[in-house]
């Protein structure tokens, strides 16, 4: 049986995007290659489209937009969740190693 989203033990975690452009394509490739990496069912929002979205998914990251000084949330549940919570919340402080 598959359980529901209230059932997951979420890691959660936050950063600023601090790039000028914001959350745009490139750097919504970084995040999403970098979520592929763990087993972790990853998931995103921002304060503009507050519904999470699957951080896997190029489409699904990219269209959350978040400008330059706004806040992204990240939360992830399953085996490798707080490294891939810790390692995201880096690439975004760190501006995506721009």
């Amino acid at each position: 049986m598959e359980k529901s989203e209230t059932e997951f033990e979420w890691i959660k975690g936050g950063a600023l995007i601090t790039n000028k452009l914001g959350l745009h394509a490139r750097t919504a490739i970084k995040l999403t290659k970098l979520a592929m990496k763990f087993k972790a069912n990853v998931q995103i929002c921002s304060e503009q489209r507050p519904d999470w979205v699957n951080a896997k998914s190029p489409n699904a990251v990219v269209k959350l937009r978040p400008p330059k000084n706004s806040p992204i949330y990240v939360r992830a549940a399953g085996e490798d969740a707080n490294e891939a919570v810790n390692s995201i919340v880096d690439l975004v402080n760190r501006n995506f190693h721009d």
